[in-house]
């Protein structure tokens, strides 16, 4: 899971056509539904802490927990900078260095999110069980659990065995994906030219790696760890999960902790 490293620092530029604003409301009414509108939540793979920040925002305490510390020093500083603006407020998120495959908090927490595929960086069932477990043990009584996935369909017929590239005065990438059928894991080579000074460009390379579950698997894997499988979603709607989504959501809740049990 070792990723943006050298990516951080321009993760936000390449990835500013994402519509942070349109997945917090999306989120926070998937929240509401099952009577979350404020209290603590948790930001799993919070990354540079764009929706952890819009999350607050919108009335909840937030904690953002990601395992790359170049991608925490991004979000603390966003924060710090939004403080300083003119009527801007102190949030006090708390974000914490931490895997997400053994994450540990203080207390629990009304609600964990999780997007931006956050989840298909875990490549092994039993891992991602694990995350299931902590999930369950740190939620209240009821506590939701919302997170978002890639789907099998958009590595196999989108990404898969295709190259995307961008270029911009700032700097350019180009993105390399290479699907494996057998194991289900989507191989992600970026190479990225940064511009510094004048002319110079920085050459940076990393490689990702991704995991495409079926929802039959995801939900047998929440059930094992104690969480009852509430709904999936065709991203950003209400509708079943299609043969063609390329992202859904999954809503599970906590039911007691009698299922699974924190290993």
């Amino acid at each position: 899971m070792e990723a943006y490293s050298s990516f951080a620092e321009v993760y936000d530029l390449f990835m500013d056509n994402v519509p942070y604003e349109e997945w917090c409301v999306y989120i926070t009414g998937l929240l509401k539904e099952y009577g979350i509108e404020d209290g603590l939540l948790l930001d799993l793979g919070c990354g540079t802490g764009k929706l952890t920040r819009l999350l607050c925002e919108a009335g909840f305490d937030m904690i953002g927990v990601d395992n790359s510390e170049e991608m925490l020093k991004i979000a603390r500083a966003a924060e710090y900078e939004e403080e300083e603006v003119p009527g801007g407020e102190n949030t006090s998120i708390l974000y914490l260095l931490q895997d997400m495959r053994e994450f540990e908090l203080y207390g629990t927490v009304r609600g964990v999110v999780s997007i931006c595929d956050s989840m298909n960086y875990i490549l092994q069932e039993q891992e991602l069980l694990q995350v299931f477990r902590l999930v369950n043990n740190y939620l209240d009584p009821g506590g939701i659990f919302v997170f978002d996935l890639n789907t099998l369909y958009k590595y196999r017929e989108l990404l898969g065995e295709n190259t995307i590239s961008e270029s911009r005065e700032e700097g350019s990438f180009i993105w390399e994906n290479y699907f494996d059928e057998d194991s289900g894991v989507n191989e992600y080579d970026l190479t990225l030219f940064i511009r510094e000074k004048g002319e110079l460009y920085r050459r940076y390379q990393e490689t990702h790696y991704q995991r495409a579950y079926g929802l039959g698997t995801v939900k047998n894997l929440l059930e094992e760890a104690g969480l009852e499988f509430v709904a999936a979603y065709d991203a950003f709607t209400r509708e079943p999960v299609k043969e063609d989504s390329e992202r859904i959501y999954v809503i599970a809740r906590e039911q007691g902790k009698n299922g699974g049990k924190n290993e």
